[in-house]
């Protein structure tokens, strides 16, 4: 039998089948290790056929990797080589996405203990007096039936092991899944969907088009729809994928679809550890779970017979890949839906402009859940001008209508949450006397104080310095903090309610596959008052005690020089504001701003999507931005700035070309720096382009892929989620 095999290198070169002898047990979809250039590497069988072009005693022979089952299945392989084509990277790298990276490099397999069972009952065994701890192994396996050796060997030992030489008893070995999570409570009572809930469900069942658009308000119960069309989906002996934006969010979910469907449910994300990854990922391979649910890698589980794969949040930045291949999760999940016939269904309270448009003109299915469960009113918003505040003399974080809320808010015994999206104590660190600003020595990017370790910290590549006691260049001592990060929030509230218990979410407190979720839970038991943190808090989370949100910087992300920054503004705002209010009691929303006449923020102080979709699509239609046309960034990065140019330089003329050709189907064309030229100690430059019709995309992927070196990564993004 003839495997074609792709070889687990990630390069152009070897980016194609090779043929090599297999044995009858080899699979295809199952990882072999083939002799490659005098060294023996991982591969995964593509195909299976009877002959090769190539002479039979030319060709090598694969040896079988120890697997239970073929790693890959046949949809997992199809849509490899679909990624493969789409994004013009080789196949190992798309192959890549559906394994654990430990086990694809033979870091970490299953955890197996040995369990010993008794093979004759005690009456018919022998012993010597002197024999104890053979007789209380027997007496023991007797009572209880089948044990794990080690517990026995530490009450008895020897006595297991002399047992089996006599032939007394059996040891086998067996697989011990490590389970994530064991903390989270599974607490998730079975609600009757309200009218509109139900309304929802049979929309999404009888509609013929695939993609299905939720567009549900904060707290319209969009998650036990989730929840119902996953119970449809399993009941038809289906399996299910369900897509959040933040790992902060999965422990959260999967305590709802354990308490609602047990084991059924297993979770895939980057912040579990290599064994607990790859149980969860085996557990689903095998079909003892039916329920994947994860951050954007998830949308890869190696699940079979798919029934729903929901996209909650589906607005978000996050599902956007910022590795190659810089794949879109909705690429993805949609080819999934497609494969299986099943519906994708897509969540938001604030949908992309992108979608909505589609589902206005009929592409998607589009659902409207308008009000909260239990017609609860939706938080009442109070625009605080900070600009008066300042005349006012208030140089604070806080203004005058927000610690008047905090006060009643504490007073009353109810939870307050306060948004900043900056981590951190200070955004820089500023020289008084000679305007120096602390920079990264690995990157063109100011570096932010942390005040708890007295450090200064890139948010980019994670380097520490110590913090400075004087201006390196000239020496003077006249340093100051710019920028409030959520550390001074914290300091600044302990001075204001010495009382409160406060908890502060973001990347520096949450560390560790469990950081996100003991700080929610803390918070969820009321054992804290307020809560500060940056984006992590903003989606998806239900506090029923916390009436009041105060957004203490609503105009950071509006200036931005990215034509979607009032989009991401109006999403971002909208849903921390949707954290407060969500039980019995009206809650209060704080928007601070130094612009309070802002059509966007008026927007999303008055909850109106409509409103805000109708002026945003107009101004995107009238610069022809996105969804009238296509942005596409080619990135060049590589340490050594010489070659960097030098790979720009081709890329550029290579499209230039095609440019020149099809100078009609373009809006914007041209070379340049990127805005942040260095990361990482990686010298970054880029061709931005805009472009009227897509069918250029394919022959742009093919002029980058020629490009690529192995000294200079390049990348293609279609429009791209982060121009920086």
């Amino acid at each position: 039998m003839i495997a074609e095999v792709i070889v687990d290198i990630a390069t152009s070169e070897t980016d194609r089948i090779f043929d090599y002898l297999c044995d009858d047990n080899v699979i295809v979809g199952s990882r072999v290790r083939a002799p490659f250039g005098g060294k023996i590497l991982p591969g995964f069988v593509m195909r299976l056929k009877e002959s090769s072009f190539f002479p039979m005693e030319r060709l090598k022979r694969v040896l079988p990797c120890e697997d239970e089952l073929p790693a890959l299945n046949s949809e997992c392989l199809a849509l490899a080589e679909a990624l493969a084509n789409r994004y013009r990277v080789p196949k190992a790298l798309t192959l890549r996405l559906f394994l654990p990276t430990e086990m694809r490099t033979g870091k970490v397999r299953e955890r197996t203990r040995n369990y010993a069972a008794l093979l004759l009952p005690i009456e018919e065994m022998q012993f010597s007096k002197t024999a104890k701890n053979q007789r209380g192994v027997a007496e023991y396996l007797q009572a209880h039936g089948k044990t794990d050796c080690a517990l026995l060997n530490a009450s008895f030992p020897g006595g297991v092991a002399a047992l089996e030489k006599k032939g007394y008893v059996t040891i086998t070995k067996e697989q011990v899944l490590r389970n994530p999570y064991q903390e989270v409570d599974s607490v998730c009572p079975t609600r009757t969907l309200t009218e509109d809930q139900a309304r929802a469900v049979e929309i999404i069942n009888t509609d013929n088009r695939r993609v299905q658009l939720l567009h549900g308000v904060t707290g319209s119960g969009k998650t036990e729809i989730y929840l119902t069309l996953i119970a449809q989906s399993l009941k038809e002996g289906k399996s299910a994928i369900f897509l959040v934006p933040e790992i902060s969010l999965t422990p959260q979910m999967l305590s709802q679809l354990r308490a609602r469907f047990g084991k059924n449910a297993a979770i895939l994300h980057s912040g579990l550890s290599a064994g607990e990854r790859f149980d969860e990922w085996w557990r689903l391979r095998t079909g003892e779970a039916k329920i994947a649910i994860g951050a954007r890698s998830a949308v890869f589980a190696p699940l079979e017979n798919i029934g729903v794969i929901i996209l909650d949040e589906e607005h978000d930045s996050s599902y956007s890949s910022e590795s190659a291949p810089r794949y879109n999760t909705f690429d993805v999940a949609d080819l999934r839906a497609k494969y299986n016939g099943c519906k994708l269904v897509l969540g938001s309270a604030t949908p992309s402009v992108e979608t909505y448009k589609q589902a206005k003109e009929g592409a998607f299915s589009l659902i409207r859940l308008e009000k909260r469960i239990n017609k609860r009113p939706l938080p009442e918003v109070i625009i605080a001008d900070m600009r008066r505040e300042v005349r006012r003399g208030n140089n604070s974080a806080f203004s005058a209508a927000l610690k008047e809320e905090l006060d009643k808010c504490l007073s009353a015994d109810k939870q307050a949450i306060l948004f900043l999206n900056r981590r951190g104590y200070s955004q820089t660190v500023i020289c008084k006397e000679c305007g120096y600003v602390a920079k990264c020595e690995a990157c063109d990017v100011s570096l932010t104080y942390h005040k708890e370790e007295n450090c200064l910290k890139c948010h980019y590549c994670g380097l520490k310095y110590n913090m400075l006691s004087a201006c390196p260049d000239c020496g003077g001592r006249k340093l100051t903090y710019a920028g409030t990060g959520t550390q001074r929030i914290v300091s600044e509230l302990q001075k204001l309610y010495p009382a409160a218990r406060i908890l502060r979410m973001d990347n520096d407190t949450t560390s560790g596959k469990e950081g996100h979720y003991k700080i929610l839970k803390t918070f969820a038991e009321k054992q804290a008052d307020i809560l500060v943190g940056t984006q992590m808090i903003a989606k998806g989370h239900d506090f029923p005690a916390v009436t009041l949100v105060g957004i203490l910087d609503a105009d950071m992300s509006l200036h931005f020089s990215d034509y979607r920054s009032g989009e991401r503004t109006f999403q971002l705002l909208t849903q921390v504001a949707g954290r407060s209010g969500r039980a019995e009691e009206k809650g209060k929303v704080v928007l601070q701003t130094f612009d309070p006449e802002n059509e966007v923020l008026g927007f999303a102080a008055s909850y109106d999507y409509a409103g805000f979709y109708k002026n945003e699509i107009s101004l995107r239609e009238a610069m022809a931005f996105p969804p009238f046309s296509k942005i596409v960034r080619v990135l060049i990065s590589g340490e050594d700035d010489k070659k960097t140019l030098e790979a720009l330089r081709g890329v550029f003329f290579g499209l230039k070309e095609l440019y020149d050709k099809n100078e009609e189907k373009f809006l914007f064309f041209d070379k340049m720096r990127s805005p942040i030229k260095r990361i990482q100690n990686k010298y970054r430059y880029q061709v931005l382009m805009r472009l009227n019709d897509s069918s250029l995309l394919p022959q742009i992927y093919e002029i980058c892929a020629a490009e690529r070196t192995r000294d200079v990564l390049i990348s293609v993004e279609e429009n791209p989620a982060n121009l920086s």
